[in-house]
């Protein structure tokens, strides 16, 4: 972990951090609101900014896990991966269908979510260790 020198960039990240931690929550209530993203950028923005707050997301009982794993390079549980790419797939679905008109912004809509499902697609599965009986 490295913290950045400038003190009015570490205000900036540290802003963003409980931007994205405020975005994760409100993924645990909101069920198409996806909770993994928001985490990692908050840890990534304390990571940077402050020490305090990069250990408290750490140790946290919520999203600590999920920070520990990304760190470790254990990926995510096929489970967490299943429920992104819907995630993804029913709201950029809405989007197009309902929302957007232009064709052009159908079309890249369209070609950010099929990106986003093959990049979360190649991420690494992490492997669910039994438990003994």
């Amino acid at each position: 972990m490295t913290i950045v020198k400038s003190r009015a960039l570490r205000s900036v990240y540290l802003i963003l951090g409980i931007f994205f931690l405020g975005l994760a929550f409100v993924g645990i209530a909101m069920p198409l609101i996806p909770t993994v993203g928001p985490v990692l950028l908050a840890a990534f923005f304390f990571s940077k900014s402050s020490e305090r707050f990069d250990q408290w997301l750490v140790q946290n009982r919520l999203f600590g896990g999920i920070v520990r794993d990304w760190r470790a390079g254990l990926g995510f549980t096929t489970r967490a991966k299943a429920i992104a790419i819907a995630a993804i797939i029913v709201t950029f679905t809405i989007s197009v269908v309902f929302v957007i008109d232009l064709t052009v912004i159908r079309i890249g809509l369209i070609a950010l979510a099929l990106s986003l499902v093959v990049y979360i697609a190649q991420l690494p599965t992490k492997r669910l260790v039994p438990t003994p009986a």
